[in-house]
């Protein structure tokens, strides 16, 4: 039994799984560096701190090779296909891998592109939307929040669009185990299942692109390289998943987060519904997105490990320590935003840190932003009465992602 002194926040309290601000302005408050033992961790919450920890090169983003070694060696073993995938990433690498594999995915996710999605971002979303408008009532994450990210980089990558489902259960095994309130394992087993799966199903799709190169990013991850450097067989499989995984799981909850924002806030809702169809709709939109973005960011922190000991607010962070990155927290310090419990849709210096901060800066932010303005501009044009049906809510079981796992709308 944990003794009663063991959460004085209230971070193990169910409540912060719905709502887990009030925990997080009380460890701003009291304790802004903060050893929590139930999880052996580290928690940095003010905003200052955060992008101080983002950019200091002392904190290792390396946290898989720091994970496996602290298994036993069977364990490791039998995990190595997952840790091993996971270790390629390019964001959970410390330069100068991290260097050279972001400048070879930069290379492929460049802005022309982006913009030339534009038009299809909105066509997936009339399609979606049509379908849903014949049912009354739906899941927005299943119908809606979900489908759009995943068609969309299903698409740049070049997948064809069936296998959306098939997407869907191996990037939420991953969610799931890379948040996990409690390493079950049932959660171990479906993540290794599924990247094992993801490997041979992205190997199938190498040998096609090989064969018959296209203008998809797959193709364009084949083909670059940096100095002669290219991407081996395990990097391009780890990267393909990460951009898969990273592609879309922010962007839904975005989307399921910012259209309850909405519903929860009539008047911020009335004020997007009258945005002008014009550039200055759209500019007005991108700032909507930002806020939302702020007011409940969809990656509740960020993980790191200390490479050598650190000093923070006068607490020494050992060498070989998990630290957490808390940017829901950071982007509700009242030291950088006015009032920051309150949304506010056109905030000015709107510096908010759901995308990360610094090297490691979301690579698909760009895309992830288009994707949340035109989806939800849409949603809540399309449909004038759109309210949620208050019995029909569930928030996702984790502690890195911030999002709903059904959320029931009627239209």
């Amino acid at each position: 039994m944990r003794e009663p002194n063991a959460d004085p926040h209230g971070l193990l309290d169910p409540s912060y799984r719905t709502d887990p601000y009030p925990a997080l302005a009380r460890l701003r408050e009291h304790a802004p560096v903060y050893r929590f033992e139930p999880w052996n961790c580290w928690l940095i919450t003010r905003y200052e701190d955060v992008v101080t920890c983002f950019r200091d090169d002392r904190l290792s983003a390396d946290r898989a090779g720091g994970y496996a070694a602290s298994l036993p060696p069977a364990i490791q073993t039998k995990l190595a296909p997952l840790i091993g995938n996971f270790a390629r990433w390019a964001l959970m690498k410390d330069p100068p891998d991290h260097t050279r594999l972001r400048g070879l995915i930069n290379k492929a996710f460049t802005p022309r592109l982006i913009t030339h999605l534009r038009p299809r971002v909105e066509a997936i979303c009339d399609e979606l939307l049509d379908e849903i408008a014949a049912k009354g009532s739906f899941d927005l994450i299943d119908d809606y929040a979900f489908p759009v990210p995943v068609l969309v980089i299903g698409e740049m990558l070049g997948l064809p669009p069936e296998d959306a489902s098939r997407l869907k259960k191996w990037s939420t095994a991953l969610s799931a185990f890379l948040g996990a309130t409690a390493m079950r394992q049932e959660i171990v087993a479906a993540a290794l299942g599924a990247i094992v799966e993801l490997e041979v199903y992205f190997r199938e799709q190498f040998a096609m692109r090989r064969a018959n190169p296209g203008e998809d990013l797959i193709s364009s991850l084949l083909a670059a390289h940096e100095q002669d450097d290219r991407l081996d067989e395990a990097e391009l499989l780890a990267t393909c998943t990460m951009v898969l995984f990273g592609g879309h799981e922010t962007t839904t909850n975005l989307i399921g987060n910012g259209t309850k924002i909405l519903l929860d806030h009539p008047e911020a809702l009335a004020s997007v519904r009258a945005l002008p169809e014009d550039a200055e709709g759209e500019q007005a939109m991108a700032a909507a997105v930002e806020e939302l973005l702020r007011y409940d960011s969809p990656i509740l922190r960020m993980g790191r490990v200390t490479k050598e000991a650190i000093d923070l607010r006068g607490v020494e962070i050992p060498a070989g320590e998990r630290v957490y990155l808390m940017m829901a927290a950071a982007n509700r310090d009242a030291a950088q935003f006015e009032d920051p419990d309150r949304l506010d849709l056109g905030r000015a210096n709107n510096r908010q840190l759901s995308f990360g901060h610094g090297r490691h800066f979301c690579v698909g932010a760009a895309l992830g932003r288009l994707e949340g303005q035109i989806a939800l501009r849409k949603l809540v044009g399309r449909f004038p009465t759109l309210r949620a049906l208050d019995s029909d809510q569930v928030w996702l079981d984790n502690l890195t992602i911030r999002g709903l796992a059904r959320y029931g709308l009627a239209c």
